[in-house]
């Protein structure tokens, strides 16, 4: 059995690194005070530990040190991995390793914002380490963004120092365990201070590390609601790929990727593009899985995960992994970082569940307060068809069963065009459901096949996704499966 972790204080963590002889390198922090090195001045023992301490406050004497950022933004990523690489590259150049044969280099940086004094922006930051875990090895590196929530910026500035500290120990005490380096940050601190929603590991001691797995760690652990990949499995941060972007978001298990959901995007895409506000040049596409859908078997099979991630990840979709059960919160995480029109692509048995009054017993408002957050931002809901098997009734947005006293409020939204049709679907694959293709993966019935595009199909053979073990396929003069996917989608071809 194995004995839970005894979490030491920020205090405790900077003594126990300056006590270690063989660590050393620099800090510089911009923006919300020296609060991470502070705490290694204050344990005692720093000057076996700390090489420099900087704070480049001044624009111009920071552009001088690490050169402009474009559009003046100072607290971002690419800031933090200019920082990084600048003091790593200064310890290297002038501590003679032969004097210091045992000495393991790090570079500390964060830069942060917190909270303004009309309190008008909440504060957040980027927070960095590149550090080696043996003399001479090459260095691994943790990046991280966190928001900050508490109201006070000097309540602000003290998790910060605690994080920042969190993040040094973790990285030297916790790097062969990355999942009890990522709990590790959250030592007294809760949710309530500081929320990490990307964080990204690479390097010669994260060579076995899956960011994409880190990703849903965030969700599952409750540090964020919400967290983003590209299709090559990088963390992403959300503001940086949902800033004044027009966002289309498809919700779904994926498990596989089917012709419906390829039709339904292709489709959805297209109609989302004619609407008057949107930029086609400017659309961010999101396939997303909740939490709750990952847990629909129990426990998350991280696994199962990857494999759905796979398939998304190859045909060149960027993934959204969220715990917004409700479409209105996910409406609300999207407005934070766009007020352009986005759109939500759905079947219209889902819609039928966003009109149960039972949903929304947890509002004070009910109904009308989960709507009014939905449909007082510039949201189209595009309506994918769905067919009743027993009756064979086409469900649209005339026809779709809705309970006679939301009636009303179902016509409102609909003569005002906030739920529109989308109309050259293809009828062929209204029929094909993820559950089902999945189990006959599982049982090895080969109809599956014709349940799936060809690019996912090879996908699925190719990497033994969903516990697959037929014949791989020849890959010699298969067409790439984000290219394929792309052709589809642009044409509107299911197949």
């Amino acid at each position: 059995m194995d004995l839970e972790r005894v979490i030491l204080s920020a205090k405790q963590k900077a003594l126990r690194i300056n006590l270690n002889q063989d660590i050393y390198g620099t800090f510089a922090e911009v923006g919300a005070g020296q609060e991470v090195v502070r705490h290694f001045f204050r344990a005692g023992g720093a000057s076996g530990t700390i090489a420099k301490a900087i704070s480049a406050y001044d624009k111009d004497f920071s552009d001088a040190i690490y050169g402009k950022e474009k559009k003046d933004r100072y607290v971002c990523k690419h800031r933090l991995e200019k920082m990084l690489k600048h003091e790593y590259q200064l310890i290297e150049e002038r501590i003679n390793r032969e004097n210091h044969p045992s000495k393991q280099f790090f570079a500390f940086a964060n830069t942060v914002a917190t909270i303004n004094f009309h309190k008008s922006s909440q504060g957040h930051g980027w927070f960095g380490l590149k550090f080696q875990t043996e003399p001479g090895k090459e260095a691994s590196e943790v990046i991280l963004h966190a928001r900050l929530h508490e109201s006070d910026a000097l309540q602000q500035q003290i998790s910060t120092g605690i994080l920042g500290t969190n993040l040094i120990y973790g990285c030297y005490f916790f790097y062969k365990n990355p999942k009890e380096l990522l709990k590790s940050l959250y030592d007294n601190l809760d949710r309530s201070q500081i929320e990490i929603d990307m964080i990204h590991m690479n390097g010669p001691d994260f060579t076995n590390v899956d960011n994409r797995l880190l990703s849903l760690q965030l969700v599952k652990n409750g540090m964020t609601d919400a967290v983003i990949f590209s299709p090559d499995g990088r963390n992403l941060q959300a503001a940086d790929i949902l800033y004044k972007k027009n966002i289309l978001a498809i919700r779904g298990s994926f498990r596989p990727v089917t012709k419906v959901n390829i039709d339904m995007i292709a489709k959805g895409l297209k109609k989302f593009k004619e609407e008057p506000k949107v930029d086609p040049e400017n659309i961010q596409v999101l396939f997303e899985i909740t939490l709750n859908n990952l847990k629909a078997q129990g426990d998350i099979d991280e696994q199962d995960f990857l494999d759905r991630a796979d398939i998304l990840c190859s045909i060149g979709q960027t993934v959204l992994i969220s715990n917004y059960k409700k479409y209105y919160k996910l409406v609300e995480f999207f407005s934070r970082h766009s007020k352009k029109r986005m759109g939500v692509i759905m079947g219209a048995s889902t819609l039928v569940e966003i009109f149960d009054e039972k949903y929304y017993r947890n509002l004070n408002g009910g109904i009308l307060e989960a709507f009014g957050i939905l449909f007082s931002r510039d949201l189209k809901i595009l309506l994918y068809p769905w067919k009743d098997s027993k009756t064979g009734t086409l469900w649209n947005s005339k026809t779709t069963p809705i309970h006679p006293r939301l009636k009303p409020l179902y016509n409102y939204l609909t003569f005002n065009k906030k739920i529109i049709d989308i109309e050259d679907y293809d009828e062929e694959v209204l029929s094909i459901f993820s559950t089902e293709a999945f189990k006959m993966i599982k049982n090895g019935d080969k109809n599956w096949e014709n349940m799936v595009p060809t690019f996912v199909d090879q996908i699925i053979k190719e990497k033994c996704l969903f516990g697959y073990c037929g014949v791989k396929p020849n890959t010699n003069h298969s067409e790439d499966p984000a290219e394929a996917a792309a052709k589809a989608i642009e044409q509107g071809n299911s197949n």
